[in-house]
C-alpha cells in the first residue's frame, strides 16, 4: 500500500485534496442558499430526493434506515460514481465525485494557453484568476495550483488591489473569488 501511495496518489495529493476541500466548501454553500433537498441531489445524477428520503439509483440493499445517525458526505476526487457504505459500525457514507475533478488531468484548465490575459497580468495570475472559478481560500490554491502560499498571498493582494478580486470570511477562513471585472477577463481570455 505504502508503494501505491507514493507511486499514484502522493505526487498529485496536494491538488487532489484541494479539489476535495473546494468541493465541501461549496457544498456548504448550496446548503445555506437552497437546501438540503437541493445539495444532495446536486451530488451526481443517481441520486434523488425522495419522499424524505435519498434514493440511489444503482443501489439494490433495499431500504437503510438512519435512525438519527446521520449521513456522512464524502468527496472524492478519483471516483468517477457514487460509492454507499451502510454496513454497521461505520457510520453510513456516501462518496460521490468532487466537483473540478477535471481540471486535474486536463492542463488547459490550470495552465493559461498565451495570451491577453497571461500578458497583461502574467502567467501565475493569470493561473490564479482562472482557478476561482469558485471561491477559494489562498491554502486551496496554493496546494491546487502547486505554488506556495506567500506568493499566492501577495498575487492575490495585488489582483484585489486591481480590482479584480474581492474577499469575504467564512468561518476560520478567507475566501476570495472573481470580481465582474475579474470575470470579464477570464471570460475574454477565451
Amino acid at each position: 500500500m505504502d508503494q501505491a501511495w507514493h507511486e499514484l496518489l502522493a505526487p498529485d495529493w496536494p491538488q487532489l485534496r484541494a479539489i476535495c476541500e473546494r468541493d465541501v466548501v461549496h457544498r456548504v454553500g448550496v446548503i445555506g442558499e437552497h437546501g438540503w433537498v437541493t445539495t444532495i441531489e446536486s451530488l451526481h445524477p443517481g441520486i434523488a430526493w425522495r419522499a424524505g428520503g435519498i434514493e440511489i439509483g444503482y443501489f439494490r440493499g433495499g431500504t437503510v434506515r438512519l435512525a438519527g445517525d446521520g449521513l456522512l458526505l464524502i468527496p472524492s476526487a478519483v471516483v468517477g460514481h457514487i460509492a454507499a457504505h451502510m454496513e454497521d459500525p461505520w457510520p453510513r457514507t456516501l462518496v460521490y465525485p468532487a466537483r473540478g475533478t477535471a481540471a486535474l488531468w486536463d492542463e488547459q484548465e490550470t495552465v493559461p494557453r498565451p495570451g491577453a490575459l497571461t500578458a497583461l497580468v502574467g502567467q501565475s495570475r493569470a493561473r490564479l484568476l482562472l482557478a476561482l472559478d469558485a471561491p477559494a481560500s489562498t491554502s486551496h490554491l496554493a496546494r491546487s495550483l502547486a505554488m506556495s502560499p506567500g506568493a499566492v498571498g501577495d498575487h492575490l493582494a495585488i489582483l484585489r488591489g486591481a480590482g479584480l478580486l474581492v474577499r469575504a470570511r467564512s468561518g476560520r477562513s478567507v475566501l476570495y473569488r472573481r470580481t465582474p471585472l475579474g470575470e470579464a477577463l477570464v471570460a475574454g481570455s477565451g
